[in-house]
């Protein structure tokens, strides 16, 4: 069944996405005219929030075609549509590079003043930086393509060597995945502080983005699933799968932030904790303990259910999380300009909103644009016959 057979029920959504993410990029720039600062600082925020979901995508779509596990065949679609956004994020990416000299110190003029960015220029200097940013998203763009497109090849034929072709580059594609979101996390946002540095940084953002992006999908393939061709497949035992690898990411959040907190307060170095002095302290730390309680606590303990796993309860755990990752952006990032106190600009909800509005506009169309279930994959026929056998 093609995607014209069944019809998705967004229609409304998509309408309401897109006036609500041009609205609110509208609204945005009355902030770029008077206070072009604050206007690209929220813009980083945002950006570095709806980078996750085609990035996070893009991962779990790697780790599907490595395992072929019935988990993946149900929400495949979602995730390849999700990939095919990466050229938005390219085109969103522009701005940035123009405000680069309100965001970063390292990028303004007479920056090498400074000793400690002096030391760091070979690396932290505005044409790298250019030359990073292309190959980052030259790189992501690049998987993006073949992935859809060895896929797309795969719903015209069963030859079975678009399975192999799509193994075959999932796994070299899951390491260089690692090593661009390693660099790109610390391009884009551990030079804010440019005098500080965690070798675990990168994890940190590559787990949310995972953890971001499959609470997204939940929430997406639970509305599309009640009808075929998807009702066959999404089985409780599927949702199931679907809740212990939300448990997973949810459990590799908290270790690697703990890691990373507790290597750098017992070695209590003046150049590493400084990072954690802001964060630690104050209206700052109140967003810390909101963090832990329901970036973790509170889903850990609903996700070890499973009854909460494998009915609708899961959709309020993917919700929760997809909030609380934007309030884990906004505590990795923010304090950097606010190191102070906790404060909310109204275009860092604006520009959420405006950029979010627009993405969703655009992956729905994505979604739309495929058969819900690649139904020439061999693997997926295994699959249904284990279904109809339970």
């Amino acid at each position: 069944m093609n995607a014209g057979e069944y019809h998705l029920p967004f229609d409304r959504l998509r309408r309401n996405a897109l006036f609500a993410g041009g609205a609110g990029l509208v609204l945005s720039l009355v902030e770029l005219v008077l206070n072009p600062t604050i206007f690209f600082h929220s813009y980083l925020l945002a950006f570095i929030f709806w980078l996750g979901l085609p990035l996070g995508c893009l991962a779990l779509l790697m780790m599907h075609h490595l395992t072929g596990g019935g988990w993946g065949f149900l929400i495949r679609r979602v995730l390849e549509a999700g990939t095919r956004t990466l050229w938005l994020l390219a085109l969103l990416y522009v701005p940035l590079l123009l405000g680069m000299t309100h965001i970063y110190a390292w990028a303004r003029p007479g920056a090498t003043s400074d000793p400690v960015l002096q030391q760091k220029h070979f690396y932290l200097n505005v044409p790298f930086f250019l030359v990073r940013s292309v190959v980052y998203f030259g790189t992501w763009l690049l998987m993006a393509f073949l992935l859809n497109r060895w896929s797309g090849e795969q719903d015209r034929s069963s030859d079975p060597k678009w399975v192999q072709r799509l193994e075959g580059l999932s796994a070299p594609g899951l390491v260089i995945y690692g090593f661009t979101i390693t660099f790109a996390m610390v391009d884009l946002v551990m030079s804010l502080e440019p005098t500080w540095y965690s070798t675990i940084y990168g994890m940190i953002f590559m787990v949310a983005q995972a953890l971001v992006a499959m609470s997204f999908v939940v929430l997406i393939t639970r509305r599309i699933s009640k009808g075929e061709p998807l009702a066959t497949l999404a089985t409780p035992v599927r949702f199931n799968d679907l809740g212990n690898l939300l448990l997973t990411f949810v459990m590799l959040w908290a270790y690697f932030s703990f890691s990373q907190f507790l290597l750098i307060w017992s070695g209590n170095l003046p150049e590493e904790i400084s990072w954690y002095m802001s964060r630690a302290h104050g209206s700052w730390a109140a967003l810390a303990v909101v963090l832990i309680l329901f970036h973790f606590a509170v889903p850990f303990m609903l996700l070890l259910s499973r009854r909460v796993k494998r009915h609708s309860a899961l959709n309020l755990v993917a919700g929760l999380l997809l909030v609380l990752t934007l309030f884990d952006i906004f505590w990795l990032v923010v304090p950097s300009f606010e190191p102070s106190a906790l404060r909310v600009h109204w275009t860092d909800i604006t520009l959420v909103v405006g950029m979010g509005g627009i993405w969703l506009w655009s992956f729905l169309g994505k979604l739309a644009g495929r058969p819900l279930l690649p139904e020439h994959d061999p693997r997926l026929v295994e699959v249904l016959e284990h279904v109809q056998e339970h």
